[in-house]
């Protein structure tokens, strides 16, 4: 993690050793991005969020959100240089997205991509 708490990639493989509890038998981690506290693992059947809470982070909430679910989604960033990027996601059935921050140190694109990728399935 950066100085300030930049977003960062995560080795796919290094993200499964840390999470591998939270995956399904065959299921693979295809992108791994760290957000300050929290993390964002791109599987191929699923968007796993693990939300750390709390002063200390012991307290840790998994979303585990089938692509299926996802209606919409978009990215949002600062300027041409895109140093801040702000990434939304609609789920069926909710009304309000599910937003994360992108600081330097993720291209937001590679995030879409690969979103894209299993949304399209």
């Amino acid at each position: 993690m950066g100085l300030f708490g930049n977003a960062h990639t995560v080795d796919p493989s290094k993200a499964a050793q840390e999470y591998g509890r939270l995956l399904g038998q065959g299921e693979q981690i295809y992108g791994a991005y760290q957000l300050i506290r929290d993390i964002m693992l791109f599987t191929d059947r699923r968007l796993i969020l693990v939300d750390k809470q709390g002063l200390t982070g012991k307290k840790v909430e998994y979303h585990s959100v089938p692509y299926r679910s996802i209606v919409h989604f978009s990215v949002e960033t600062a300027g041409h240089f895109d140093l801040d990027a702000e990434l939304k996601i609609w789920l069926s059935g909710t009304p309000a997205p599910i937003e994360k921050t992108f600081t330097k140190g993720v291209n937001i694109y590679e995030v879409q991509a690969i979103l894209s990728q299993f949304v399209a399935r």
